[in-house]
């Protein structure tokens, strides 16, 4: 892939419990299949838990059409992506072979769901007075997920955290709050990088935003608590057939940073240039 970038951290309390590591790339750039839009994937269990992430980044624009155009590339990057498993370990399960399939799944990135119908003037309103709320009701990400297009069954927290694109690079302005004569693309203001859950027994603790000025985006992170099975051990009671553990995941993208006084058991970093 060309620019995107996804690892998963995980401290060595738990390295010995990580199996059937794999990683899948989508091309969904120029012809539908060259890298510099698409996704990186990586599927691993942990104990007796399927988990995959996944990092992306999708069709960018605000024309008619283009949320369209991201739809398409979740559908693209659902049906393309496999995780190939040659052999199979004994007394285990044989791990999912695609995303849906697992237990739990993070979805990250630059999205690039933009705002729909809404005219630089207003966004620049809205943003004087930070009132997130009425500029999420024109977000085209939850737009398209009450539809139905996109992500149905999926899970985002609440955003309570100013939109994360498009800045001036080393500032804390956005491009619309630059003079009509400025060599910048004047994009209108939206939350493009965004972080995604589906699965039981994950718990989101903390969802907010970076504040690094090295890019025209800002980066996002979030806070989980999860819920692990462990193997089944032989016993003498018949009612004691598994045993759960919990640990905390901190996915982000572009960088990790942490919302609460508590050390994350294994993380997950990606991005783009």
């Amino acid at each position: 892939m060309v620019g995107i970038f996804l690892c998963v951290w995980v401290r060595e309390d738990l390295h010995e419990h990580v199996s059937s590591l794999k990683v899948s790339c989508v091309g969904r750039g120029i012809m539908g299949y060259l890298g510099n839009k698409g996704s990186i994937s990586i599927s691993m269990i942990l104990r007796e838990t399927a988990f995959c992430f996944v990092c992306t980044h999708l069709t960018s624009g605000e024309k008619e059409g283009d949320a369209m155009r991201r739809n398409l590339d979740v559908i693209e990057i659902l049906k393309r992506t496999r995780f190939s498993h040659s052999y199979r370990i004994p007394g285990k399960s044989i791990p999912p072979d695609n995303i849906l399939d697992h237990d739990k799944i993070i979805w990250l990135g630059d999205l690039n769901y933009r705002l729909a119908s809404s005219s630089c003037g207003d966004t620049y309103e809205l943003l004087e007075r930070s009132d997130w709320q009425s500029l999420l009701e024109k977000d085209e990400l939850r737009k398209e997920q009450k539809a139905g297009g996109v992500f149905k069954g999926w899970e985002e927290g609440e955003i309570y955290f100013a939109p994360t694109y498009k800045y001036i690079t080393n500032s804390d302005r956005y491009v619309v709050q630059t003079p009509p004569a400025s060599k910048e693309k004047r994009r209108t203001p939206a939350w493009c990088d965004r972080i995604l859950w589906k699965g039981e027994e994950l718990k989101q603790m903390c969802y907010a935003r970076g504040e690094s000025k090295f890019s025209d985006h800002r980066p996002v992170y979030s806070l989980f608590n999860v819920q692990v099975n462990l193997p089944k051990y032989p016993t003498s009671s018949p009612t004691i057939t598994r045993k759960e553990e919990s640990a905390v995941l901190s996915p982000s993208v572009t960088r990790t940073q942490s919302c609460i006084q508590t050390t994350p058991r294994f993380s997950v970093t990606g991005g783009h240039k």
